[in-house]
C-alpha cells in the first residue's frame, strides 16, 4: 500500500458519513507478555543482564522499568547504570527469589508461600515491585501466629508492611507470657524490647514476669548487653514488685555488680527514711536527719538552709549495687501539716520547695546526697505556701496553694536542662489543699 493510495481513500470517506469500529483482543496484553517471556527465555532481543549469585538472567529493559520504579529509574536516570549492559546483585539478593520477581514481571503470576513469602517481601520492597511486595505482607497476614509474630514484627517495622506490624505488635503483647523465653525474642533488638515491656498494652498478671524477660534477655548475650542493664531496668516497673521479691531477687543481682563484691540480700538497710524540718520543742529544727535500720541508730545529715514547718518522712528504696541507679522512689507523709511545704525527688536530688514565711514560699532547694549539701535553684514563678508538686519526666510541675492571702490559679513547670520556670496553664479553680494526680506512665526526659 503506498501513501498516495491511502491518501484517496481518506479523501473519499471524508466526503460521506464514516463508520467506526473498535477492534480489542482481550487477551493480547496476555499475549504479548507470554510471547516477551519466550523472548527472555532464548535470549532474544534483551538489552541488559541481572546477576545474583552465580546465576545471570536475560532481560528486556522496557519490562522491567514498567514493573519496578527501581529499574525505570536505574536505567533512566543518565548515570553509568544506566549504559552498563550488566546488574550484578552479588549475594544481596537469592537468585531463586530474583528467578519469581522476573516471572512476575514477564506472566503477572507468582507462587507465594512459607518457604518464600518473607524473602518475596524484602525482595519487593528493596526492587520496588511493590504488587510483590503488598502480596507477601497479606501472606504473611493471614499465616500468622503467636510463634511467627516477633520476627514479623521486625519484618513489617523494617518495610513498613502497616497492616501487618499492627497485627504483630497486637499478638507480640497480648502473648508476652509465652514469648518472653523464647528464641525469637531473646534475639530481639534492644529498642524493640524496650517499646514492648513500656507498653500500657502489655499482657502479663505479674510485673515479676516482665523483670525476669528482661533479665533473660540480658544473659543470653551478656558479654554486649551487660552496659544496658541500667537503661532497661529502668523500664521495668519495679514500684509493682512485691518487696520480698525486689530484696531477695532484684537487690541480690550479681549482673550489675563488679567481680568480687557482693549484695546485701535481705538488710534492712535498703529502706532508709529521712526526717526534716519541724518543730524540737518550742523551737523550729533546721536538721536533715537519716535513720539506718540496720543498726538502730539516727544520724544528722546536713543543716537546712531555712526552718521548716511541717515535718514530711521522706524514703528512697536504694539499690545497694555499684552500678545500678536508684530505681524507684516513695514519700509518705507523717504530719497533717505536710501540704505546706512540697518535698519530692527529681532525678537522683532532694527537692523542697516554697513554705510558710515571706522567704522560703518563693524558694527550690536541692538537696545533694553525693556531698550532703543543700543548693539554692530558679525561684518559682509565684510564692507558693500549702502547694503540690509532682515529678513527670525530668520536670517538675508545682500547682495550687497560696499566693500570700490569694489562692494560687496556675500550674508551674521548672526544666532542670535550662534552670528555668514557666507557667503551662491555669487551673479550673484553685484547690485547698491541693491534690495533684498524675498517671502511672513512664515519660522519657
Amino acid at each position: 500500500m503506498s501513501v498516495s493510495s491511502h491518501e484517496n481513500r481518506k479523501s473519499r470517506s471524508s466526503s460521506g458519513s464514516m463508520n467506526i469500529h473498535l477492534f480489542h483482543k482481550p487477551g493480547h496484553a496476555d499475549s504479548l507478555l507470554t510471547h516477551l517471556n519466550l523472548l527472555r527465555k532464548r535470549h532474544l532481543f534483551t538489552d541488559v543482564v541481572l546477576r545474583a549469585g552465580n546465576r545471570a538472567f536475560h532481560c528486556h529493559r522496557a519490562v522491567l522499568a514498567s514493573c519496578s520504579r527501581y529499574f525505570e529509574a536505574m536505567f533512566s536516570g543518565g548515570l553509568k547504570e544506566s549504559r552498563d549492559a550488566e546488574v550484578n546483585f552479588h549475594d544481596s539478593l537469592h537468585p531463586e527469589v530474583l528467578e519469581l520477581l522476573l516471572d512476575y514481571a514477564y506472566s503477572a503470576r507468582v507462587l507465594i508461600n512459607e518457604e518464600n513469602a518473607e524473602s518475596l517481601l524484602e525482595a519487593g520492597d528493596m526492587l520496588q515491585f511493590q504488587d510483590i511486595r503488598d502480596a507477601s505482607a497479606d501472606f504473611l497476614e493471614k499465616n500468622l501466629y503467636p510463634g511467627n509474630c516477633l520476627n514479623m514484627l521486625l519484618l513489617s517495622d523494617a518495610h513498613c508492611c502497616q497492616r501487618l506490624l499492627e497485627l504483630s505488635w497486637r499478638m507480640a503483647l497480648a502473648n508476652f507470657t509465652s514469648l518472653c523465653k523464647s528464641e525469637d525474642f531473646l534475639r530481639l533488638p534492644k529498642d524493640k524490647l524496650v517499646e514492648l515491656v513500656e507498653s500500657e498494652e502489655l499482657e502479663v498478671e505479674d510485673e515479676t514476669l516482665v523483670y525476669e524477660a528482661v533479665m533473660g534477655w540480658i544473659r543470653y548475650d551478656l558479654p554486649r548487653r551487660h552496659e544496658v542493664l541500667p537503661e532497661l531496668l529502668r523500664s521495668v516497673r519495679l514500684a509493682l514488685l512485691p518487696e520480698p521479691y525486689l530484696r531477695k531477687h532484684v537487690a541480690c543481682e550479681q549482673l550489675g555488680t563488679p567481680p568480687g563484691s557482693t549484695c546485701r540480700p535481705e538488710s534492712p538497710s535498703a529502706e532508709e527514711p529521712y526526717v526534716v524540718g519541724g518543730y524540737c520543742g518550742a523551737q523550729r529544727c533546721k536538721t536533715l536527719d537519716c535513720y539506718d535500720p540496720s543498726s538502730d541508730t539516727w544520724r544528722s545529715v546536713t543543716t537546712v538552709p531555712y526552718s521548716l514547718i511541717p515535718t514530711a518522712f521522706v524514703s528512697t528504696w536504694k539499690q545497694h549495687q555499684r552500678h545500678l541507679p536508684e530505681m524507684s522512689f516513695h514519700v509518705t507523709v507523717l504530719s497533717p501539716w505536710a501540704g505546706f511545704v512540697p518535698f519530692f525527688f527529681l532525678g537522683s536530688h532532694i527537692i523542697v520547695i516554697g513554705g510558710d514565711t515571706e522567704f522560703s514560699a518563693s524558694s527550690a532547694y536541692r538537696f545533694h546526697s553525693d556531698t550532703s549539701q543543700w543548693s539554692k535553684f530558679g525561684d518559682v514563678t509565684a510564692k507558693r505556701i500549702s502547694c503540690r508538686a509532682v515529678t513527670s519526666g525530668n520536670r517538675l510541675y508545682v500547682v495550687g496553694g497560696y499566693c500570700g492571702a490569694q489562692r494560687c490559679k496556675t500550674l508551674d513547670c521548672y526544666d532542670p536542662s535550662s534552670d528555668t520556670w514557666r507557667s503551662v496553664t491555669t487551673v479550673p479553680y484553685s484547690l485547698i489543699p491541693t491534690a495533684f494526680v498524675s498517671t502511672w506512665k513512664y515519660l522519657s526526659a
